[in-house]
């Protein structure tokens, strides 16, 4: 386990409760149903986990 960085999976679960909070606040904002700001922001959070994860493995590779 040399060489671990813990910061790496606090920031991926950081950005993606981020992203999630803050997609279904603009969704409810702009006169979405509370169901319907909650699945995009759950879609939303998903696709920022994936992003940012490939980043973090595509820099790791060099």
């Amino acid at each position: 386990m040399r060489r671990y960085n813990f910061i790496r999976p606090l920031l991926l679960i950081a950005i993606a409760l981020l992203t999630k909070s803050l997609v279904t606040n603009l969704c409810m904002v702009f006169g979405l149903g509370q169901e319907t700001a909650s699945n995009l922001g759950f879609i939303a959070m998903i696709a920022a986990a994936l992003i940012f994860y490939t980043r973090i493995k595509k820099n790791r590779r060099k």
